[in-house]
């Protein structure tokens, strides 16, 4: 069964009605399937062994979204020491945690050195210094990984694509041997590994393969000059379907990562975040209104940007269904579905084929367990959407909607603004 279907007419999350919940939490909200997140974790585990998993928990950093995929076993790749803090919360052990990103502070190295995890990912020269520095006066030694930079264009969308010459991140893979030289010079560090990343959202296997192609060939050169590379972090990047987009095959990948560094005895890591996640959430919404004007048919709902802002930002598509199955014959005209926030860019259809609809009628985004309500603000003065777990029969809130009167608690007036004038 998928994660979400129609059982008797109504959309469900397993054997829940999604109704049942938008009822009890209210909307908007998002809704995951712990069994299609388990089952999605499942096949990269059978598919990829013996790689380590570490899931890339900026997709989505629910506590309980990483307290289930702790129990499956899966690390976590990071990129703030938030993250690092919510993964150790979750359970993710510090020997399983990776942190990548290009931006780190010197007090984020700081608290993964002290934590002990698996393996920083530098992505620059200075960053190296910096953390020879640091480790050196924890009397610590950092194991490490340099995040190359290929030069391989994943062909996805300008903005998710990492591994070109143009992008910020990585050092360039022709320029990794000298850091590798300088390095080795440095205290604190064991250089243990290389990293990469070309990009978001890939369904092809062959920017993988010519990415891959070059980590072969720069471990071969590196080895060749006495450096020890046991460690390959090899990102993420699996594609999902959306629209009408084919899934990258696991089987295909995990042939391509055998051909071309299968046979370096390197221990393999790979980071997946949207295909463990994105397929496995919603977001429930409630429709305000429907309004028609001559030019257009706007369907006005009670989600906003700024609960889900991939279509804001990147154009994407989710596709979007009543929790009423329609009936048969049922007449789909074009709509706008755009949200309540003051502006325009707060659309997240154009034009969209949907049955009728009207004010107080329930429906929901699909795939949006990714880069959903991680992503979320509190714009316009709107509360964070809450979130659900579902599994079986069954399902919890793991992030409640906050009171308007918890938003305004966690800010504070100067004493020169406390008077009953407002001013002091």
């Amino acid at each position: 069964m998928r994660p979400f279907d129609y059982i008797d007419g109504s959309l469900s999350a397993g054997q829940v009605p999604l109704a049942d919940i938008a009822a009890e939490v209210g909307t908007p909200a998002y809704v995951y399937s712990a069994d299609a997140i388990e089952a999605a974790y499942r096949e990269f585990e059978t598919v990829l062994a013996p790689a380590r998993i570490c899931y890339a928990m900026k997709a989505n950093g629910n506590l309980a979204v990483l307290r289930l995929l702790a129990g499956l076993g899966a690390g976590a790749d990071v990129v703030s020491e938030g993250e690092l803090r919510r993964a150790l919360a979750a359970g993710i052990a510090p020997e399983k945690i990776v942190f990548s990103g290009v931006g780190k502070t010197d007090a984020e190295i700081e608290a993964a050195l002290r934590d002990g995890i698996l393996q920083i990912n530098v992505e620059s020269v200075p960053e190296v210094r910096s953390l020879s520095r640091i480790a050196a006066g924890l009397g610590r030694t950092a194991s490490v990984a340099v995040r190359i930079n290929p030069d391989v264009d994943a062909g996805t969308l300008d903005q998710i694509s990492t591994g070109r010459k143009t992008d910020k991140f990585g050092v360039a893979w022709t320029e990794a041997p000298a850091l590798f030289r300088e390095a080795a010079g440095l205290p604190g560090l064991s250089m243990d590994g290389i990293a990469v990343h070309i990009g978001s959202q890939l369904g092809d296997l062959e920017p993988y393969r010519r990415a891959f192609r070059r980590v072969a060939e720069l471990v071969r050169t590196l080895r060749a000059d006495g450096a020890r590379i046991r460690r390959l972090d090899l990102g993420g990047g699996f594609g999902i379907r959306y629209r009408d987009e084919i899934p990258l095959p696991l089987a295909g990948y995990a042939r391509v990562v055998q051909e071309e560094v299968g046979g370096l005895g390197c221990e393999i890591v790979v980071e997946p975040g949207r295909r463990l996640v994105g397929p496995a959430g919603l977001l429930l919404a409630s429709v305000v209104a429907v309004k028609e004007t001559p030019a257009r048919r706007f369907v006005i709902v009670d989600a906003g940007m700024n609960d889900l802002v991939r279509p804001m930002m990147y154009g994407a598509w989710h596709d979007i269904l009543p929790l009423d199955a329609p009936p048969a014959g049922a007449d789909y005209r074009p709509a706008d579905v755009v949200g309540p926030v003051c502006e325009t860019t707060d659309k997240f259809a154009d034009r969209r084929l949907l049955p009728p609809l009207e004010a107080g009628d329930l429906i929901a985004f699909c795939e949006a367990g990714a880069y959903g309500a991680v992503m979320s603000s509190t714009y316009n003065g709107r509360p964070l959407v809450p979130e659900v777990l579902v599994r079986g029969n069954g399902f919890d809130v793991v992030r409640a909607r906050p009171t308007f009167e918890e938003s305004l608690a966690l800010e504070r007036l100067p004493d020169w603004l406390s008077g009953p004038g407002g001013q002091g």
